[in-house]
């Protein structure tokens, strides 16, 4: 293993291939999107995104990361997001894990993905992409803003306009939603992938209950 000493690694003297590597190696775990766009045909598409996260409540918007291909052409996602502007998020569990990585397999353009793993889908309600019945949380989102970067990324905020949960999932009271029944998965690197299960708890403090156990702490050591 090579040495980073003080200076660390400098990002723009690797190759975008050992960037991408070591950012997906340090940035973990990451959840997981499985995104459903229409084609011009009408045939749904199905393609999962670890470059993705929640960025605000209000507006309720997330972001993910677009890939384009070898070509710098867009992939079937980013150019069926370009066109219509509507897309659904789908949250990972572990029941969906193998279905999402099938949808991962390079399909020929035109392909559906859905149709191709034998994934069943509702209608939504505020857009016209439909969702995935499998999957745990179904988020349908509108386009707000795309962001091109690079010839071969782009970055995509979109607005979410509708949660759907599977029964049992939520309590709606408070808006709990129950981990245990939940099973999330997130994306580590490579091949490899990570369960929820293992947890622990922190409290977050106001300063004053910092000082607090700060001035315990020394009384303690005193």
């Amino acid at each position: 293993m090579t040495p980073m000493a003080d200076k660390g690694i400098s990002l723009r003297e690797l190759d975008p291939r050992d960037r991408y590597k070591l950012l997906c190696g340090v940035v973990v775990p990451r959840p997981i999107a499985l995104v459903t766009t229409l084609d011009e045909n009408g045939a749904v598409n199905a393609a999962p995104f670890s470059f993705f996260n929640v960025f605000s409540e209000s507006p309720a918007l997330i972001v993910l990361g677009l890939q384009h291909k070898p070509d710098h052409s867009p992939k079937d996602t980013t150019r069926n997001i370009h066109r219509d502007g509507e897309f659904v998020v789908h949250m990972v569990d572990e029941a969906l894990s193998v279905a999402m990585n099938d949808c991962a397999v390079d399909f020929p353009s035109g392909d559906s993905e859905v149709t191709a793993t034998g994934l069943a889908t509702l209608s939504s309600v505020d857009v016209k992409v439909p969702r995935l019945a499998a999957a745990p949380f179904a988020l349908e989102c509108r386009r707000h803003v795309v962001l091109n970067f690079s010839p071969d990324r782009e970055i995509l905020v979109g607005e979410v306009l509708r949660v759907h949960a599977r029964e049992g999932l939520v309590d709606t009271a408070n808006m709990y939603v129950d981990l245990e029944v939940y099973r999330p998965i997130g994306r580590m690197f490579g091949n490899l992938y990570t369960t929820q299960r293992d947890r622990f708890a922190l409290t977050r403090e106001s300063h004053a209950q910092w000082l607090a156990r700060q001035d315990k702490k020394e009384l303690k050591d005193a």
